[in-house]
Order: C-alpha cells, then sequence, then structure tokens
C-alpha cells in the first residue's frame, strides 16, 4: 500500500533509515512511520519496533497521573459545576429535557452518555470522577498520539507535561468540555491517520474522525469553531474525504438529533446557542487582558484566599493570568504560523501535518479563553498548545542544528517547555498538583463531607461544612418524596452561583426551578420564571457560600426583587445555620 501525507508520496521512507532525511535537510528529526497517526500499528507489539519504548512512555504518563489521584477523588468540587454533572444526567434518565425542564448551556451528548454511565456504576461522587478521569485521559492518549509523530521521547515528554495542564482546573469533574476535547482531538487523530493510508483503511478512518467530530459537538457545540477549522482545510485539500467524514458525523450528530425533536428547535437553540453566546456574556465575562494587580475571576479570588503550599519563586497569582493570556495567543498563532512555514518551504511531512491539524484545534479553541480568562479557562485552552511546544521547538531546532542528534533536540525542546511552563504557569499547574498530591498523602486535611445516606459531596471551608450539612439533615427529618425543592443564593437578586449538589443529595424530591444552575442576566432577569419557581416550591435552601462574590462585570448588578418578595410573603424559616451558610424555609401553613 502506498503511504501518503497530503496526497504527496511519503518520501521519508522508513524510520531508522540513513536516508530518511526530511526536506529541510535535518537527518536526526524523521517521520516516526510506526506511528498510529502516521498510519502505521502505534508500535505497541513488535519488539523490533520499539513496542517497549512506547509501552514505557504510556507508564511514564501512567504512573504522574497516579501520584496525585487520591487527592483527585478527595478534593473539592464545584458546587455548581460538579454539581450539575452529578445531578442533570439523573433527570434527563428520569425523563426531563434540556433546555426544557431546566437550563442546560452545553449539547445534550454528555449529560446521555453520563445518565448510562449513572445507570450502570451508580449515582455516586466516585463514579462521577472516574468518568472525569477516563475523560483526562482521553485528552492525554490523544496528545501522545498525536506527538507519536515526532518519537516515543517526544510523545512521552507532551503527555506528561500535559498531565500537569489537564489534571489541575477543576480536578476529575466530568465537565462536557474535557470529553468534548478528547473526543475533538481523537477525530483529528484519525483525520490525520486517513492522510497516510488508503483504501478501505482510509475510508474507515474518515468515517470514525467524523462520527468522534459530530459526537464532540454533541458535548460542546461551541467546539464546532476547532472541528471547522480542521475539516475545513481537510475537505478543500481532499475531496475524497466528503462524503465519509459527513457520513461519519451524521451518526455521531445522533444525540444531538434526538435532542432537536424532544426539546425542540426553538428551545434547544436559545439554551445552546443565545443563552451562552449571548444572554449570559455580560454576567460572565471577564476583562481581556486580565489585570494586573488584582485577580478578576470571583471562584479564583475565593480560592487564592488560602492559597495552597509554594515556596518555589514564582509569579503572583494576577501575574500569572496576565502573562498567561498574551503567551496563549502567541502560542496558538506561533504554532499555526510555524506549520504553515514548514509545508511551504519544503515538502510535506507527516509531522507537519500533525503539527498543522493540532494547530488548527488550538486556534479553534481560543474563544474559551478569549470569553473568561481565569486559570480554569487558561488551562482548558492550553493545555493543547503549550505541550506541543516541545515538537515545535523541536523543528526550530532541526533547522538551525540539522545535523542535531533527535534525542538531543527532543530533549532540548522538552526542558525549554518545562521551564516555560514553571515561569508562567507553576501556580495553577505544578502547585496544585502537588496540593492534590498532599491531600492524598495525607499532609492536608482533606476537605469536609456533607452526606446524606450514601451520596456525599466535599466542601473546602467548615463553616460552609456546617450550615449546609445542619440544613440538609433538617431537611432529611421533615420533607416528603415528591415535594419540591429549590436552592438558590442567599440574595435571588443576585444569581452568580446555586450549589447544585444539594438537589443530588435529595433525588426523591423534584426540583421546583427551571433554573438549577443559575447563572447571573438568566435567573435573575425581569420576566424570568424564578419568581413563580419559588412560588411553586415546598422547600427552599438559600446558602451564603458565595456571598463575597466580585467580578468586573454585570453579575454584580442587582436583577429582579420578585423572588425575594414571594419568598417572604409564602415561606417561614425553619432554620438559620453557621450565621447563613445555609437557611431552609418552608412554604407556610
Amino acid at each position: 500500500m502506498a503511504r501518503t501525507v497530503d496526497s504527496t508520496p511519503d518520501v521519508l521512507g522508513p524510520a531508522t533509515s540513513d536516508a530518511a532525511t526530511d526536506a529541510g535537510g535535518s537527518r536526526g528529526v524523521r517521520d516516526d512511520v510506526t506511528a498510529f497517526v502516521l498510519g502505521g500499528s502505534g508500535g505497541l507489539r513488535r519488539r523490533a519496533a520499539g513496542a517497549a519504548g512506547t509501552w514505557a512512555g504510556l507508564a511514564l504518563v501512567g504512573m504522574l497521573v497516579a501520584i496525585p489521584l487520591r487527592g483527585l477523588y478527595r478534593f473539592t468540587g464545584g458546587t455548581m459545576e460538579e454539581g450539575f454533572m452529578l445531578y442533570f444526567p439523573e433527570r434527563v434518565a428520569r425523563g426531563d429535557v434540556p433546555n426544557v425542564d431546566f437550563l442546560h448551556l452545553y449539547g445534550p451528548g454528555s449529560l446521555h452518555v453520563l445518565a448510562g454511565w449513572y445507570g450502570i456504576f451508580g449515582h455516586h461522587l466516585a463514579a462521577e470522577r472516574t468518568f472525569g478521569l477516563l475523560q483526562h485521559l482521553g485528552i492525554l492518549l490523544a496528545l501522545f498520539t498525536l506527538a507519536r509523530a515526532w518519537g516515543r521521547l517526544a510523545a512521552t515528554i507532551v503527555a506528561s507535561l500535559a498531565v500537569f495542564y489537564v489534571l489541575t482546573p477543576i480536578a476529575l469533574t466530568a465537565m462536557a468540555w474535557n470529553g468534548g476535547l478528547a473526543l475533538t482531538l481523537w477525530s483529528t487523530v484519525f483525520a490525520v491517520r486517513a492522510l497516510h493510508v488508503d483504501g478501505v483503511r482510509r475510508r474507515r478512518a474518515w468515517v470514525v474522525a467524523g462520527v468522534l467530530a459530530g459526537l464532540a459537538v454533541t458535548y460542546r457545540p461551541d467546539l464546532v469553531v476547532a472541528l471547522g477549522l480542521v475539516y475545513g482545510w481537510l475537505l478543500w485539500r481532499h475531496a475524497d474525504c466528503r462524503r465519509p467524514v459527513l457520513a461519519g458525523a451524521v451518526v455521531g450528530l445522533v444525540p444531538m438529533w434526538v435532542h432537536l425533536v424532544l426539546a425542540g428547535p426553538v428551545r434547544a437553540f436559545e439554551g445552546m446557542v443565545l443563552d451562552p453566546v449571548f444572554r449570559l456574556r455580560a454576567g460572565r465575562e471577564l476583562p481581556r487582558p486580565p489585570s494586573w494587580d488584582r485577580l478578576d475571576g470571583g471562584l479564583q479570588a475565593v480560592a487564592e484566599e488560602i492559597p495552597p503550599w509554594w515556596r518555589l519563586p514564582h509569579l503572583s497569582a494576577p501575574q500569572t493570568i496576565f502573562c498567561w493570556f498574551f503567551l496563549m495567543l502567541l502560542v496558538a498563532a506561533g504554532l499555526l504560523a510555524l506549520a504553515i512555514l514548514l509545508r511551504r518551504r519544503s515538502e510535506p511531512t507527516g509531522r507537519s501535518t500533525v503539527l498543522l491539524a493540532t494547530a488548527l484545534v488550538a486556534v479553534g479553541i481560543l474563544p474559551q479563553g478569549l470569553q473568561r480568562p481565569d486559570s480554569a479557562h487558561l488551562l482548558w485552552v492550553t493545555c493543547v498548545s503549550f505541550p506541543f511546544l516541545v515538537p515545535a521547538v523541536v523543528e526550530l531546532l532541526a533547522r538551525w542544528w540539522p545535523r542535531a542528534d533527535a534525542r538531543r533536540l527532543v530533549v532540548a525542546a522538552g526542558s525549554f517547555a518545562v521551564l516555560f511552563t514553571f515561569t508562567f504557569t507553576a501556580l495553577f499547574t505544578f502547585r496544585y498538583y502537588l496540593l492534590h498530591t498532599r491531600i492524598g498523602l495525607g499532609q492536608v486535611p482533606s476537605p469536609f463531607k456533607v452526606q446524606r445516606d450514601d451520596r456525599y459531596f466535599y466542601l473546602g471551608d467548615v463553616r460552609a461544612f456546617e450550615g449546609v450539612q445542619a440544613a440538609v439533615d433538617e431537611l432529611d427529618r421533615r420533607a416528603q418524596p415528591g415535594d419540591r425543592l429549590l436552592v438558590g443564593p442567599s440574595d435571588l437578586r443576585r444569581t452568580w452561583y446555586s450549589d447544585v449538589f444539594i438537589y443530588w443529595l435529595f433525588p426523591e424530591l423534584e426540583p421546583a426551578t427551571y433554573f438549577i444552575e443559575m447563572d447571573p442576566g438568566l435567573a435573575n432577569a425581569e420576566g424570568s420564571s424564578l419568581a413563580d419557581d419559588v412560588a411553586s416550591a415546598d422547600w427552599v435552601i438559600l446558602t451564603g457560600l458565595w456571598d463575597g462574590w466580585m467580578e468586573p462585570n454585570a453579575s454584580m448588578e442587582f436583577g429582579s426583587d420578585r423572588p425575594n418578595q414571594v419568598l417572604r410573603e409564602r415561606f417561614c424559616e425553619i432554620g438559620n445555620y453557621a450565621d447563613g451558610q445555609a437557611v431552609l424555609y418552608q412554604r407556610c401553613r
């Protein structure tokens, strides 16, 4: 079978051949033709093909993941984000429809998959975090597979460095972004592989790439930008891929077709496009560029009130975010420019094809970091581009020192990437990796467990734990199955956040509101259904966990006071716990 790169015969020959000199003149840097992404078998089975080295690299990446794993399972979760990844799939399994029965700003794919996952493994925090771990591993293995075009050592360094970007922003929470990004990267792997095989294997790779792309969009519709860049280039350059890719995408989008039928196209469009892109933006966006002398993100500021231990030299947290923002743009643009330059100056190689495809993904996911540049969103974006500095620097060094040994080039590039990460992102990569490790070792106290029966959730503050646990215990004694519960912040004029995990602790109660997830500009908007939702409730829990929220955006503006009025007129206070950390109300009789 002929092996091709962008319809150009692969002139590089075997990876071990001394004649495998690329058009740039380097004898050291060559396409590793055993790489799966370049049409090879992956080098996992045959010792002669370096299988031992590949497995050793994967083992190192696995060890880096395993070191903080115990702490990650015990870490404080996002009370809203992780809460709705626990609760929404359960509502879907009971017949509720996103965008109709509850607000959901992302695609239906992750909810459908998690609903099936919980049906098999149970509705437990550990089950949710295990699925989140699998999504993280999907990203890491995809980056390893892409970087294998530069050899096993380069792939190992790229994936190992990515561990510190992937595991740290939200621990093991099974967010739709992580699953969607993993699917996007694997779609890119199969798309590039299709360029290096022919016949049935080529058509099969195209179809798989299309299926994965479709599934990625069902997780996060905004990933259509990155996928559009990758497949816009491929569909333009390779006419034979259009039909199988589109056929695969139609199949991958099945969860979206089902959702459009159940929710209706109007409600689906409002929930997945209008609400997150237009209506919500003023209350969630942060300054661009970020502030130099203060943290703009409310959650970020709360986390840094008692910062984790880190005595090594570092930029301050606001300075880190400020520099990181510009570097995110610079590195993504630099990867794309380098890939284009390599392809224009010489015959396209497998490496330049992989670099271009990965750079297009890195550019396509930039809006995630641009709309809210806090550490979590910056990590979600740069987990692709920053580790891929390794192969990019290898390519640059190979042109400056064309006779240099490939291994030395990779080691030099890896050293640069690690130093780059330590200098500009250490507070939110290496520091949090160390924190999770110390929690697992018992050197840092574990967060506090709010528990009801076999369901539990971790909170990081003792007073928040005491207040919420007391409210949960009292509601457990008083509520009857089928009662309606509403959970919100202490002042319903400012719906900047909600503690969704409390709903999940009471699966026998019905949610009283469409705004299970609360967002500024949506739940507290004039004319929203929140006041009617409060009126329909039997029980209300208002929490003060986020009363100190401060962000330079519309979330600080007061919305409608009607929900508070309904609460005062129709509900009686049952208990105020830990000075307002949680307040339980019951409909007055």
